[in-house]
């Protein structure tokens, strides 16, 4: 017998919140999207920027890159040092969908998100929202990062949550995966409609 979903938790970036280094480096590179997507594929990598969100010293992290690639220092520089500009709007789909889990009286919510600890009070600036959660796992702030256990065992361990009765969403399908090594339910965001579908296939009743 399926146990009753007592814990939603959710992601950020990508399912609550619109990030992209795009919108700074698009206008840096003039439009040339291909010097652009070189730049952030081989620069400023992803691989790159995910050890901040693990807790490395971002001024550690920009001087190194530097000395590998000298000849970037100003675009280097841009990543953390505009970073705020890359953050862009709430999906107010998703938002809405937040807001109805929030004021259920059946449900924990909380958060679970690669952040890097340095640039989160930005974020907690910008997005009052983000003071519905029940509780925020940040993981810059923790020294580990999805999709690794460690972080899923610390959330379940922190917030007191039973694997078999909470379901975690992520636009990662990797970070789903990893959730669900450990029990917790996984479900892969792609957009809201879907999601609706998805949690009421798990029992929880939203409307959209």
């Amino acid at each position: 017998m399926r146990q009753k979903i007592d814990t939603i938790i959710f992601d950020l970036g990508g399912v609550l919140i619109d990030w992209n280094p795009e919108y700074v480096y698009l206008k840096e590179f003039r439009g040339d999207r291909d010097k652009m997507d070189w730049f952030l594929n081989h620069v400023c990598a992803w691989d790159w920027n995910v050890n901040q969100d693990a807790g490395y010293p971002i001024a550690k992290a920009t001087s190194e890159r530097i000395a590998m690639f000298p000849e970037y220092a100003d675009l280097i520089e841009m990543y953390y040092g505009r970073w705020e500009e890359m953050l862009g709007y709430t999906h107010q789909d998703s938002l809405r969908i937040l807001k109805e889990l929030v004021d259920h009286p059946d449900y924990r919510v909380l958060a679970l998100t690669n952040w890097s600890g340095e640039t989160w009070p930005k974020a907690i600036d910008k997005f009052k929202w983000l003071q519905w959660f029940e509780g925020i796992l940040v993981s810059g702030d923790e020294g580990m990062r999805k999709p690794f256990a460690s972080i899923y065992e610390l959330m379940l361990s922190r917030y007191t949550i039973t694997p078999e009765k909470a379901i975690f969403i992520d636009d990662s399908l990797k970070n789903v995966e990893g959730c669900q090594k450990l029990g917790i339910h996984g479900i892969h965001f792609t957009d809201a409609p879907t999601l609706v579908a998805q949690l009421r296939a798990k029992g929880v009743p939203v409307s959209f």
